[in-house]
């Protein structure tokens, strides 16, 4: 497994935590446990053989992905401290092994035809004890860290809520299609035969404060710094979840974050 020296920012910490770019492959061997118990053993997917032999949730795209971690320096240092994880994927990343994870849900082609860099997020969690606003904020400056070192315009991701059950979910779905809709130029659209719509209710009977509340966390952190969804939701059966493609101008990101921390927290070491 390579992994790209150039490519993080530092750490930024406060307090006992810290967020970095994974820097070994035991690093990026936690993230994948940590993954698997988040995922498999707390959210219900559903391993292969391998995948329940390995206790780890891996594929070909963790090689060329650089790994945000969030640490517990009081775990211990390195792979003993990984409490949350993000996976962020550039574009060149992504050529070395035929495209963006998201790409096998979704039509990238408004996205992949933006000038500049590009980056997809996937795969993030977070240990329970750490589901808190300090780890998450934590989380969201890494990205804004690593956004503002690599000069990104433009991030995506597929982003899932909880569950497969269509009805259940056609409030937030129809929310998030009636008010959050990408415009045209930056829509990803769910592929054909994944297509599920996601206008299930007439928006005049959606309560939108209901709607959000539905939202997991991460879709409504996306949405507080103006993040669109692209057309169509995606069932999958492994994971256990309905995804939706979110796509966030980044200079949002950066804006909020990036300066907050560097006036709260200085720079890492």
């Amino acid at each position: 497994m390579s992994l790209d020296a150039g490519a993080g920012f530092g750490e930024l910490r406060t307090g006992n935590l810290g967020v970095r770019i994974a820097t070994d492959a035991g690093e990026v061997e936690a993230a994948q446990a940590l993954r698997y118990r988040i995922f498999y053993e707390e959210l219900g997917a559903h391993p292969d053989e391998e995948t329940a032999l390995l206790r780890r949730d891996c594929d070909d795209f963790d090689a060329v992905a650089d790994h945000l971690l969030v640490l517990d320096h009081d775990l211990g240092e390195g792979s003993a401290g990984v409490v949350g994880t993000y996976r962020l994927i550039r574009r060149g990343a992504a050529a070395r092994v035929g495209g963006f994870y998201s790409a096998s849900e979704y039509d990238l082609g408004p996205l992949l035809s933006q000038p500049g860099e590009i980056l997809e997020l996937g795969r993030s969690c977070v240990d329970e004890r750490y589901r808190n606003r300090q780890a998450m904020q934590l989380l969201w400056s890494g990205i804004a860290a690593y956004v503002s070192r690599h000069q990104i315009g433009l991030m995506f991701g597929c982003a899932s809520l909880p569950g497969t059950d269509l009805d259940q979910l056609a409030s937030p779905l129809s929310y998030l299609h009636s008010s959050h809709l990408a415009p045209p130029e930056l829509r990803p659209r769910a592929l054909t035969e994944r297509f599920v719509a996601m206008d299930r209710l007439d928006p005049a009977s959606i309560d939108p404060r209901q709607a959000l509340a539905e939202l997991p966390p991460l879709v409504k952190g996306y949405l507080r710094l103006g993040g669109f969804v692209g057309d169509g939701a995606v069932v999958d059966q492994q994971f256990n979840t309905t995804d939706v493609c979110v796509v966030v101008k980044t200079e949002l990101v950066t804006e909020k974050y990036s300066r907050h921390y560097e006036r709260k927290m200085g720079g890492g070491d």
